[in-house]
């Protein structure tokens, strides 16, 4: 497996900047903005800086099921190419340090409010527009369970299995086959709570349902990592049918346009000005 197997850990560890890999040319273990980059202003109140990623699209989907459920949620989606480091312009990192996306500005509060982490996002857009989100305490509650679970157990899934599954420079055994097994067992949680309830907290879809399905949607409809047969995938049946059901939502389906600068162009919606740019 080369000589990563031989690799002894230095006592201080330094960062090697010849470091190959997928995304090695945006990877650093410092923050901050690396250049001057203003960030365009469109005229609606909220302002969306993302990309079409599963994060991303939580902000997205949350955003088209308001004005679907008649909120005054009309928002401005700018793009985010994270492949050009962009994420790390002057301008996005005042709205999100961290330079992840998404990360939103609401022009209309004084001053504004910024929110980066797209948990926080859907929470403050769920808050602010009452909607999407239980109003009795104990429901709340597991709402507010599942979302944190998500935000909590998908690193495994993204940054762990995706990456010595797919975008490592060599593959290797060990970490693959932790990865592997802690999304499987990711899954049958989803799977087994699903297998009783037709959303994750019950009888109504929420934001939780938004923030998972983003992720474990992906993964168990869209081959995500090419790796559907390999996790086995299918065999996770109730998440399979939450899933389909949440994509067939049409705001659901705008909302995994907006930002997405890769497949089918017909579908693409680089940036999203108002409901004319689904046309």
């Amino acid at each position: 497996m080369g000589e990563s197997n031989n690799y002894v850990p230095p006592q201080v560890w330094h960062w090697d900047k010849e470091a190959n890999g997928r995304f090695a040319n945006m990877n650093r273990p410092t923050s901050g903005a690396r250049e001057e980059r203003i960030l365009p202003r469109g005229k609606h109140p909220l302002q969306l800086h993302s990309l079409g990623t599963p994060n991303g699209v939580k902000a997205t989907i949350l955003l088209e099921e308001l004005l679907q459920a008649g909120k005054e949620a009309e928002y401005d989606a700018f793009l985010i190419k994270i492949g050009d480091n962009e994420q790390f312009g002057s301008g996005f990192v005042d709205i999100n340090p961290n330079s992840k996306v998404p990360a939103l500005i609401d022009i209309s509060t004084n001053p504004e409010t910024r929110v980066f982490e797209s948990g926080a996002i859907l929470l403050y857009l769920a808050e602010k527009f009452n909607a999407f989100i239980p109003s009795a305490l104990s429901e709340r509650a597991e709402c507010f369970s599942w979302l944190m679970w998500q935000m909590g157990s998908t690193p495994y899934v993204g940054g762990g299995f995706g990456h010595f599954y797919a975008y490592a420079p060599e593959k290797l055994e060990y970490p693959i086959n932790r990865y592997a097994m802690e999304t499987k067992r990711l899954l049958d949680v989803l799977d087994q709570n699903l297998g009783k309830r037709q959303f994750l907290c019950g009888e109504e879809y929420n934001i939780a349902d938004i923030a998972n399905y983003s992720w474990y949607g992906y993964l168990v409809l869209h081959d995500a990592y090419q790796a559907s047969e390999f996790l086995n995938v299918n065999s996770y049946k109730n998440v399979v049918r939450w899933a389909e059901e949440i994509e067939a939502r049409p705001a659901v389906q705008r909302g995994r346009r907006v930002n997405r600068p890769w497949g089918d162009e017909k579908t693409r919606v680089l940036e999203r000005h108002s409901s004319a740019d689904f046309n």
